[in-house]
């Protein structure tokens, strides 16, 4: 709600000049990209606060799409697709700074390779349970608990904190591997409730 609030006067900023939800979908994703060149050739804070302001984009198309009287089927679909590739980009780039440094970081890149697989399958999870009539929105890592991490990491580091960009990648990966493990007994234990529900047919 406190997010809203700040984001407020964007949103009728925008609203009052005609702006749709969809364009600042794609203008996110944009803001995204930039942010995650900035990392991968090392400029960690300033591409750290890039990629923290495209991803604020996805609250304020939201908020926009409330104020033109709701959203779209499609609107939420285009919102849901650049979600994932923006954050998919972020992964990567930051997989290609610890590549591209005078001593390339294997860890580096493998947690940045298992937070992005994780990241992919708690969304993935949700969406499938979805599909199956059931709601999976439980767990200890959504997205915008994995975004804050990864901006404070990279801020940080940025900043001289070295491992702090490690630490924040690992924690992301633990988080999304136990969301995935919720999620899954979650939906188990619906589905078991649901099956030994009697049905109200006739």
């Amino acid at each position: 709600q406190a997010g809203r609030a700040l984001l407020d006067p964007v949103v009728q900023s925008l609203h009052r000049a005609g702006v749709s939800p969809d364009a600042v979908t794609v203008a996110g994703l944009g803001i995204v990209v930039i942010g995650a060149l900035l990392i991968w050739q090392g400029y960690l804070l300033t591409g750290a606060l890039i990629l923290g302001g495209g991803a604020a984009l996805d609250a304020v198309d939201g908020g926009l799409a409330r104020a033109r009287g709701g959203g779209t089927n499609f609107g939420a679909f285009l919102d849901s697709t650049l979600d994932r590739t923006g954050e998919a980009i972020g992964y990567l780039a930051i997989a290609a700074y610890y590549l591209s440094l005078p001593e390339p970081s294997g860890p580096g890149v493998i947690l940045a390779g298992f937070a992005l697989s994780g990241s992919f399958l708690v969304s993935y999870t949700r969406a499938r349970a979805e599909s199956l009539g059931f709601d999976a929105s439980v767990g200890l890592a959504p997205r915008t608990e994995r975004i804050v991490l990864i901006v404070a990491g990279l801020a940080l580091t940025g900043l001289g904190l070295s491992p702090a960009l490690i630490v924040s990648l690992g924690v992301i990966a633990a988080l999304t591997a136990l969301t995935v493990v919720q999620r899954i007994w979650h939906v188990r234990r619906l589905s078991m409730v649901a099956a030994s529900t009697p049905s109200n047919k006739e």
